[in-house]
């Protein structure tokens, strides 16, 4: 047998393990520091005054929930459900509920300012003292009456989208 033929043949398994070790390298180095967000089940609970500010809730659910006085401001609750939670005083200020699920929660005393509901789910949510100042609304569906209520209140420009609170609830 050739010499040379033997050398490359012996160095192919040498090859073989360390590309495989390379692949297992990055994917470890991946799933360390590049953590990403896990939803979370906080259904059914009782988390009065908890502070939420800043985290990141990706598609976390929080149905019937009892939410008062929360600080969600600047959070990221893009997907997360929130169906039926009382956030009575809750501060979402800044946080961002796109494509949230918000259907039948209470709303009242609420601090939605600069708040991002892109596509959120709002059918037959309460909303009673709540400002909106440059909350954006696009593509969200809301009862007749609420919208109504909304568009009384409704002022300001969105700092992150630009969008104009008025121009996302349809106000004319």
């Amino acid at each position: 047998m050739n010499s040379n033929n033997y050398r490359f043949s012996s160095s192919i398994p040498t090859l073989v393990l360390s590309l495989f070790a390379m692949i297992l390298a990055v994917i470890l180095a991946i799933a360390i520091f590049v953590s990403p967000a896990l939803a979370v089940d906080y259904n059914n609970r009782f988390l009065i005054d908890e502070d939420f500010s800043g985290q990141d809730l990706t598609k976390s659910s929080f149905d019937h929930s009892n939410l008062r006085g929360c600080n969600f401001s600047n959070a990221n609750l893009r997907g997360v459900r929130l169906f039926s939670a009382n956030l009575d005083g809750a501060n979402l200020e800044g946080a961002d509920l796109s494509y949230s699920d918000l259907e039948s929660s209470r709303l009242t005393h609420v601090n939605l300012n600069n708040a991002i509901l892109e596509g959120a789910y709002l059918t037959n949510a309460k909303f009673d003292a709540t400002t909106i100042e440059g909350a954006d609304f696009t593509d969200v569906i809301l009862r007749k009456d609420v919208l109504d209520k909304l568009c009384e209140i409704a002022e300001g420009t969105n700092p992150t989208t630009g969008r104009d609170t008025r121009d996302t609830l349809y106000c004319y």
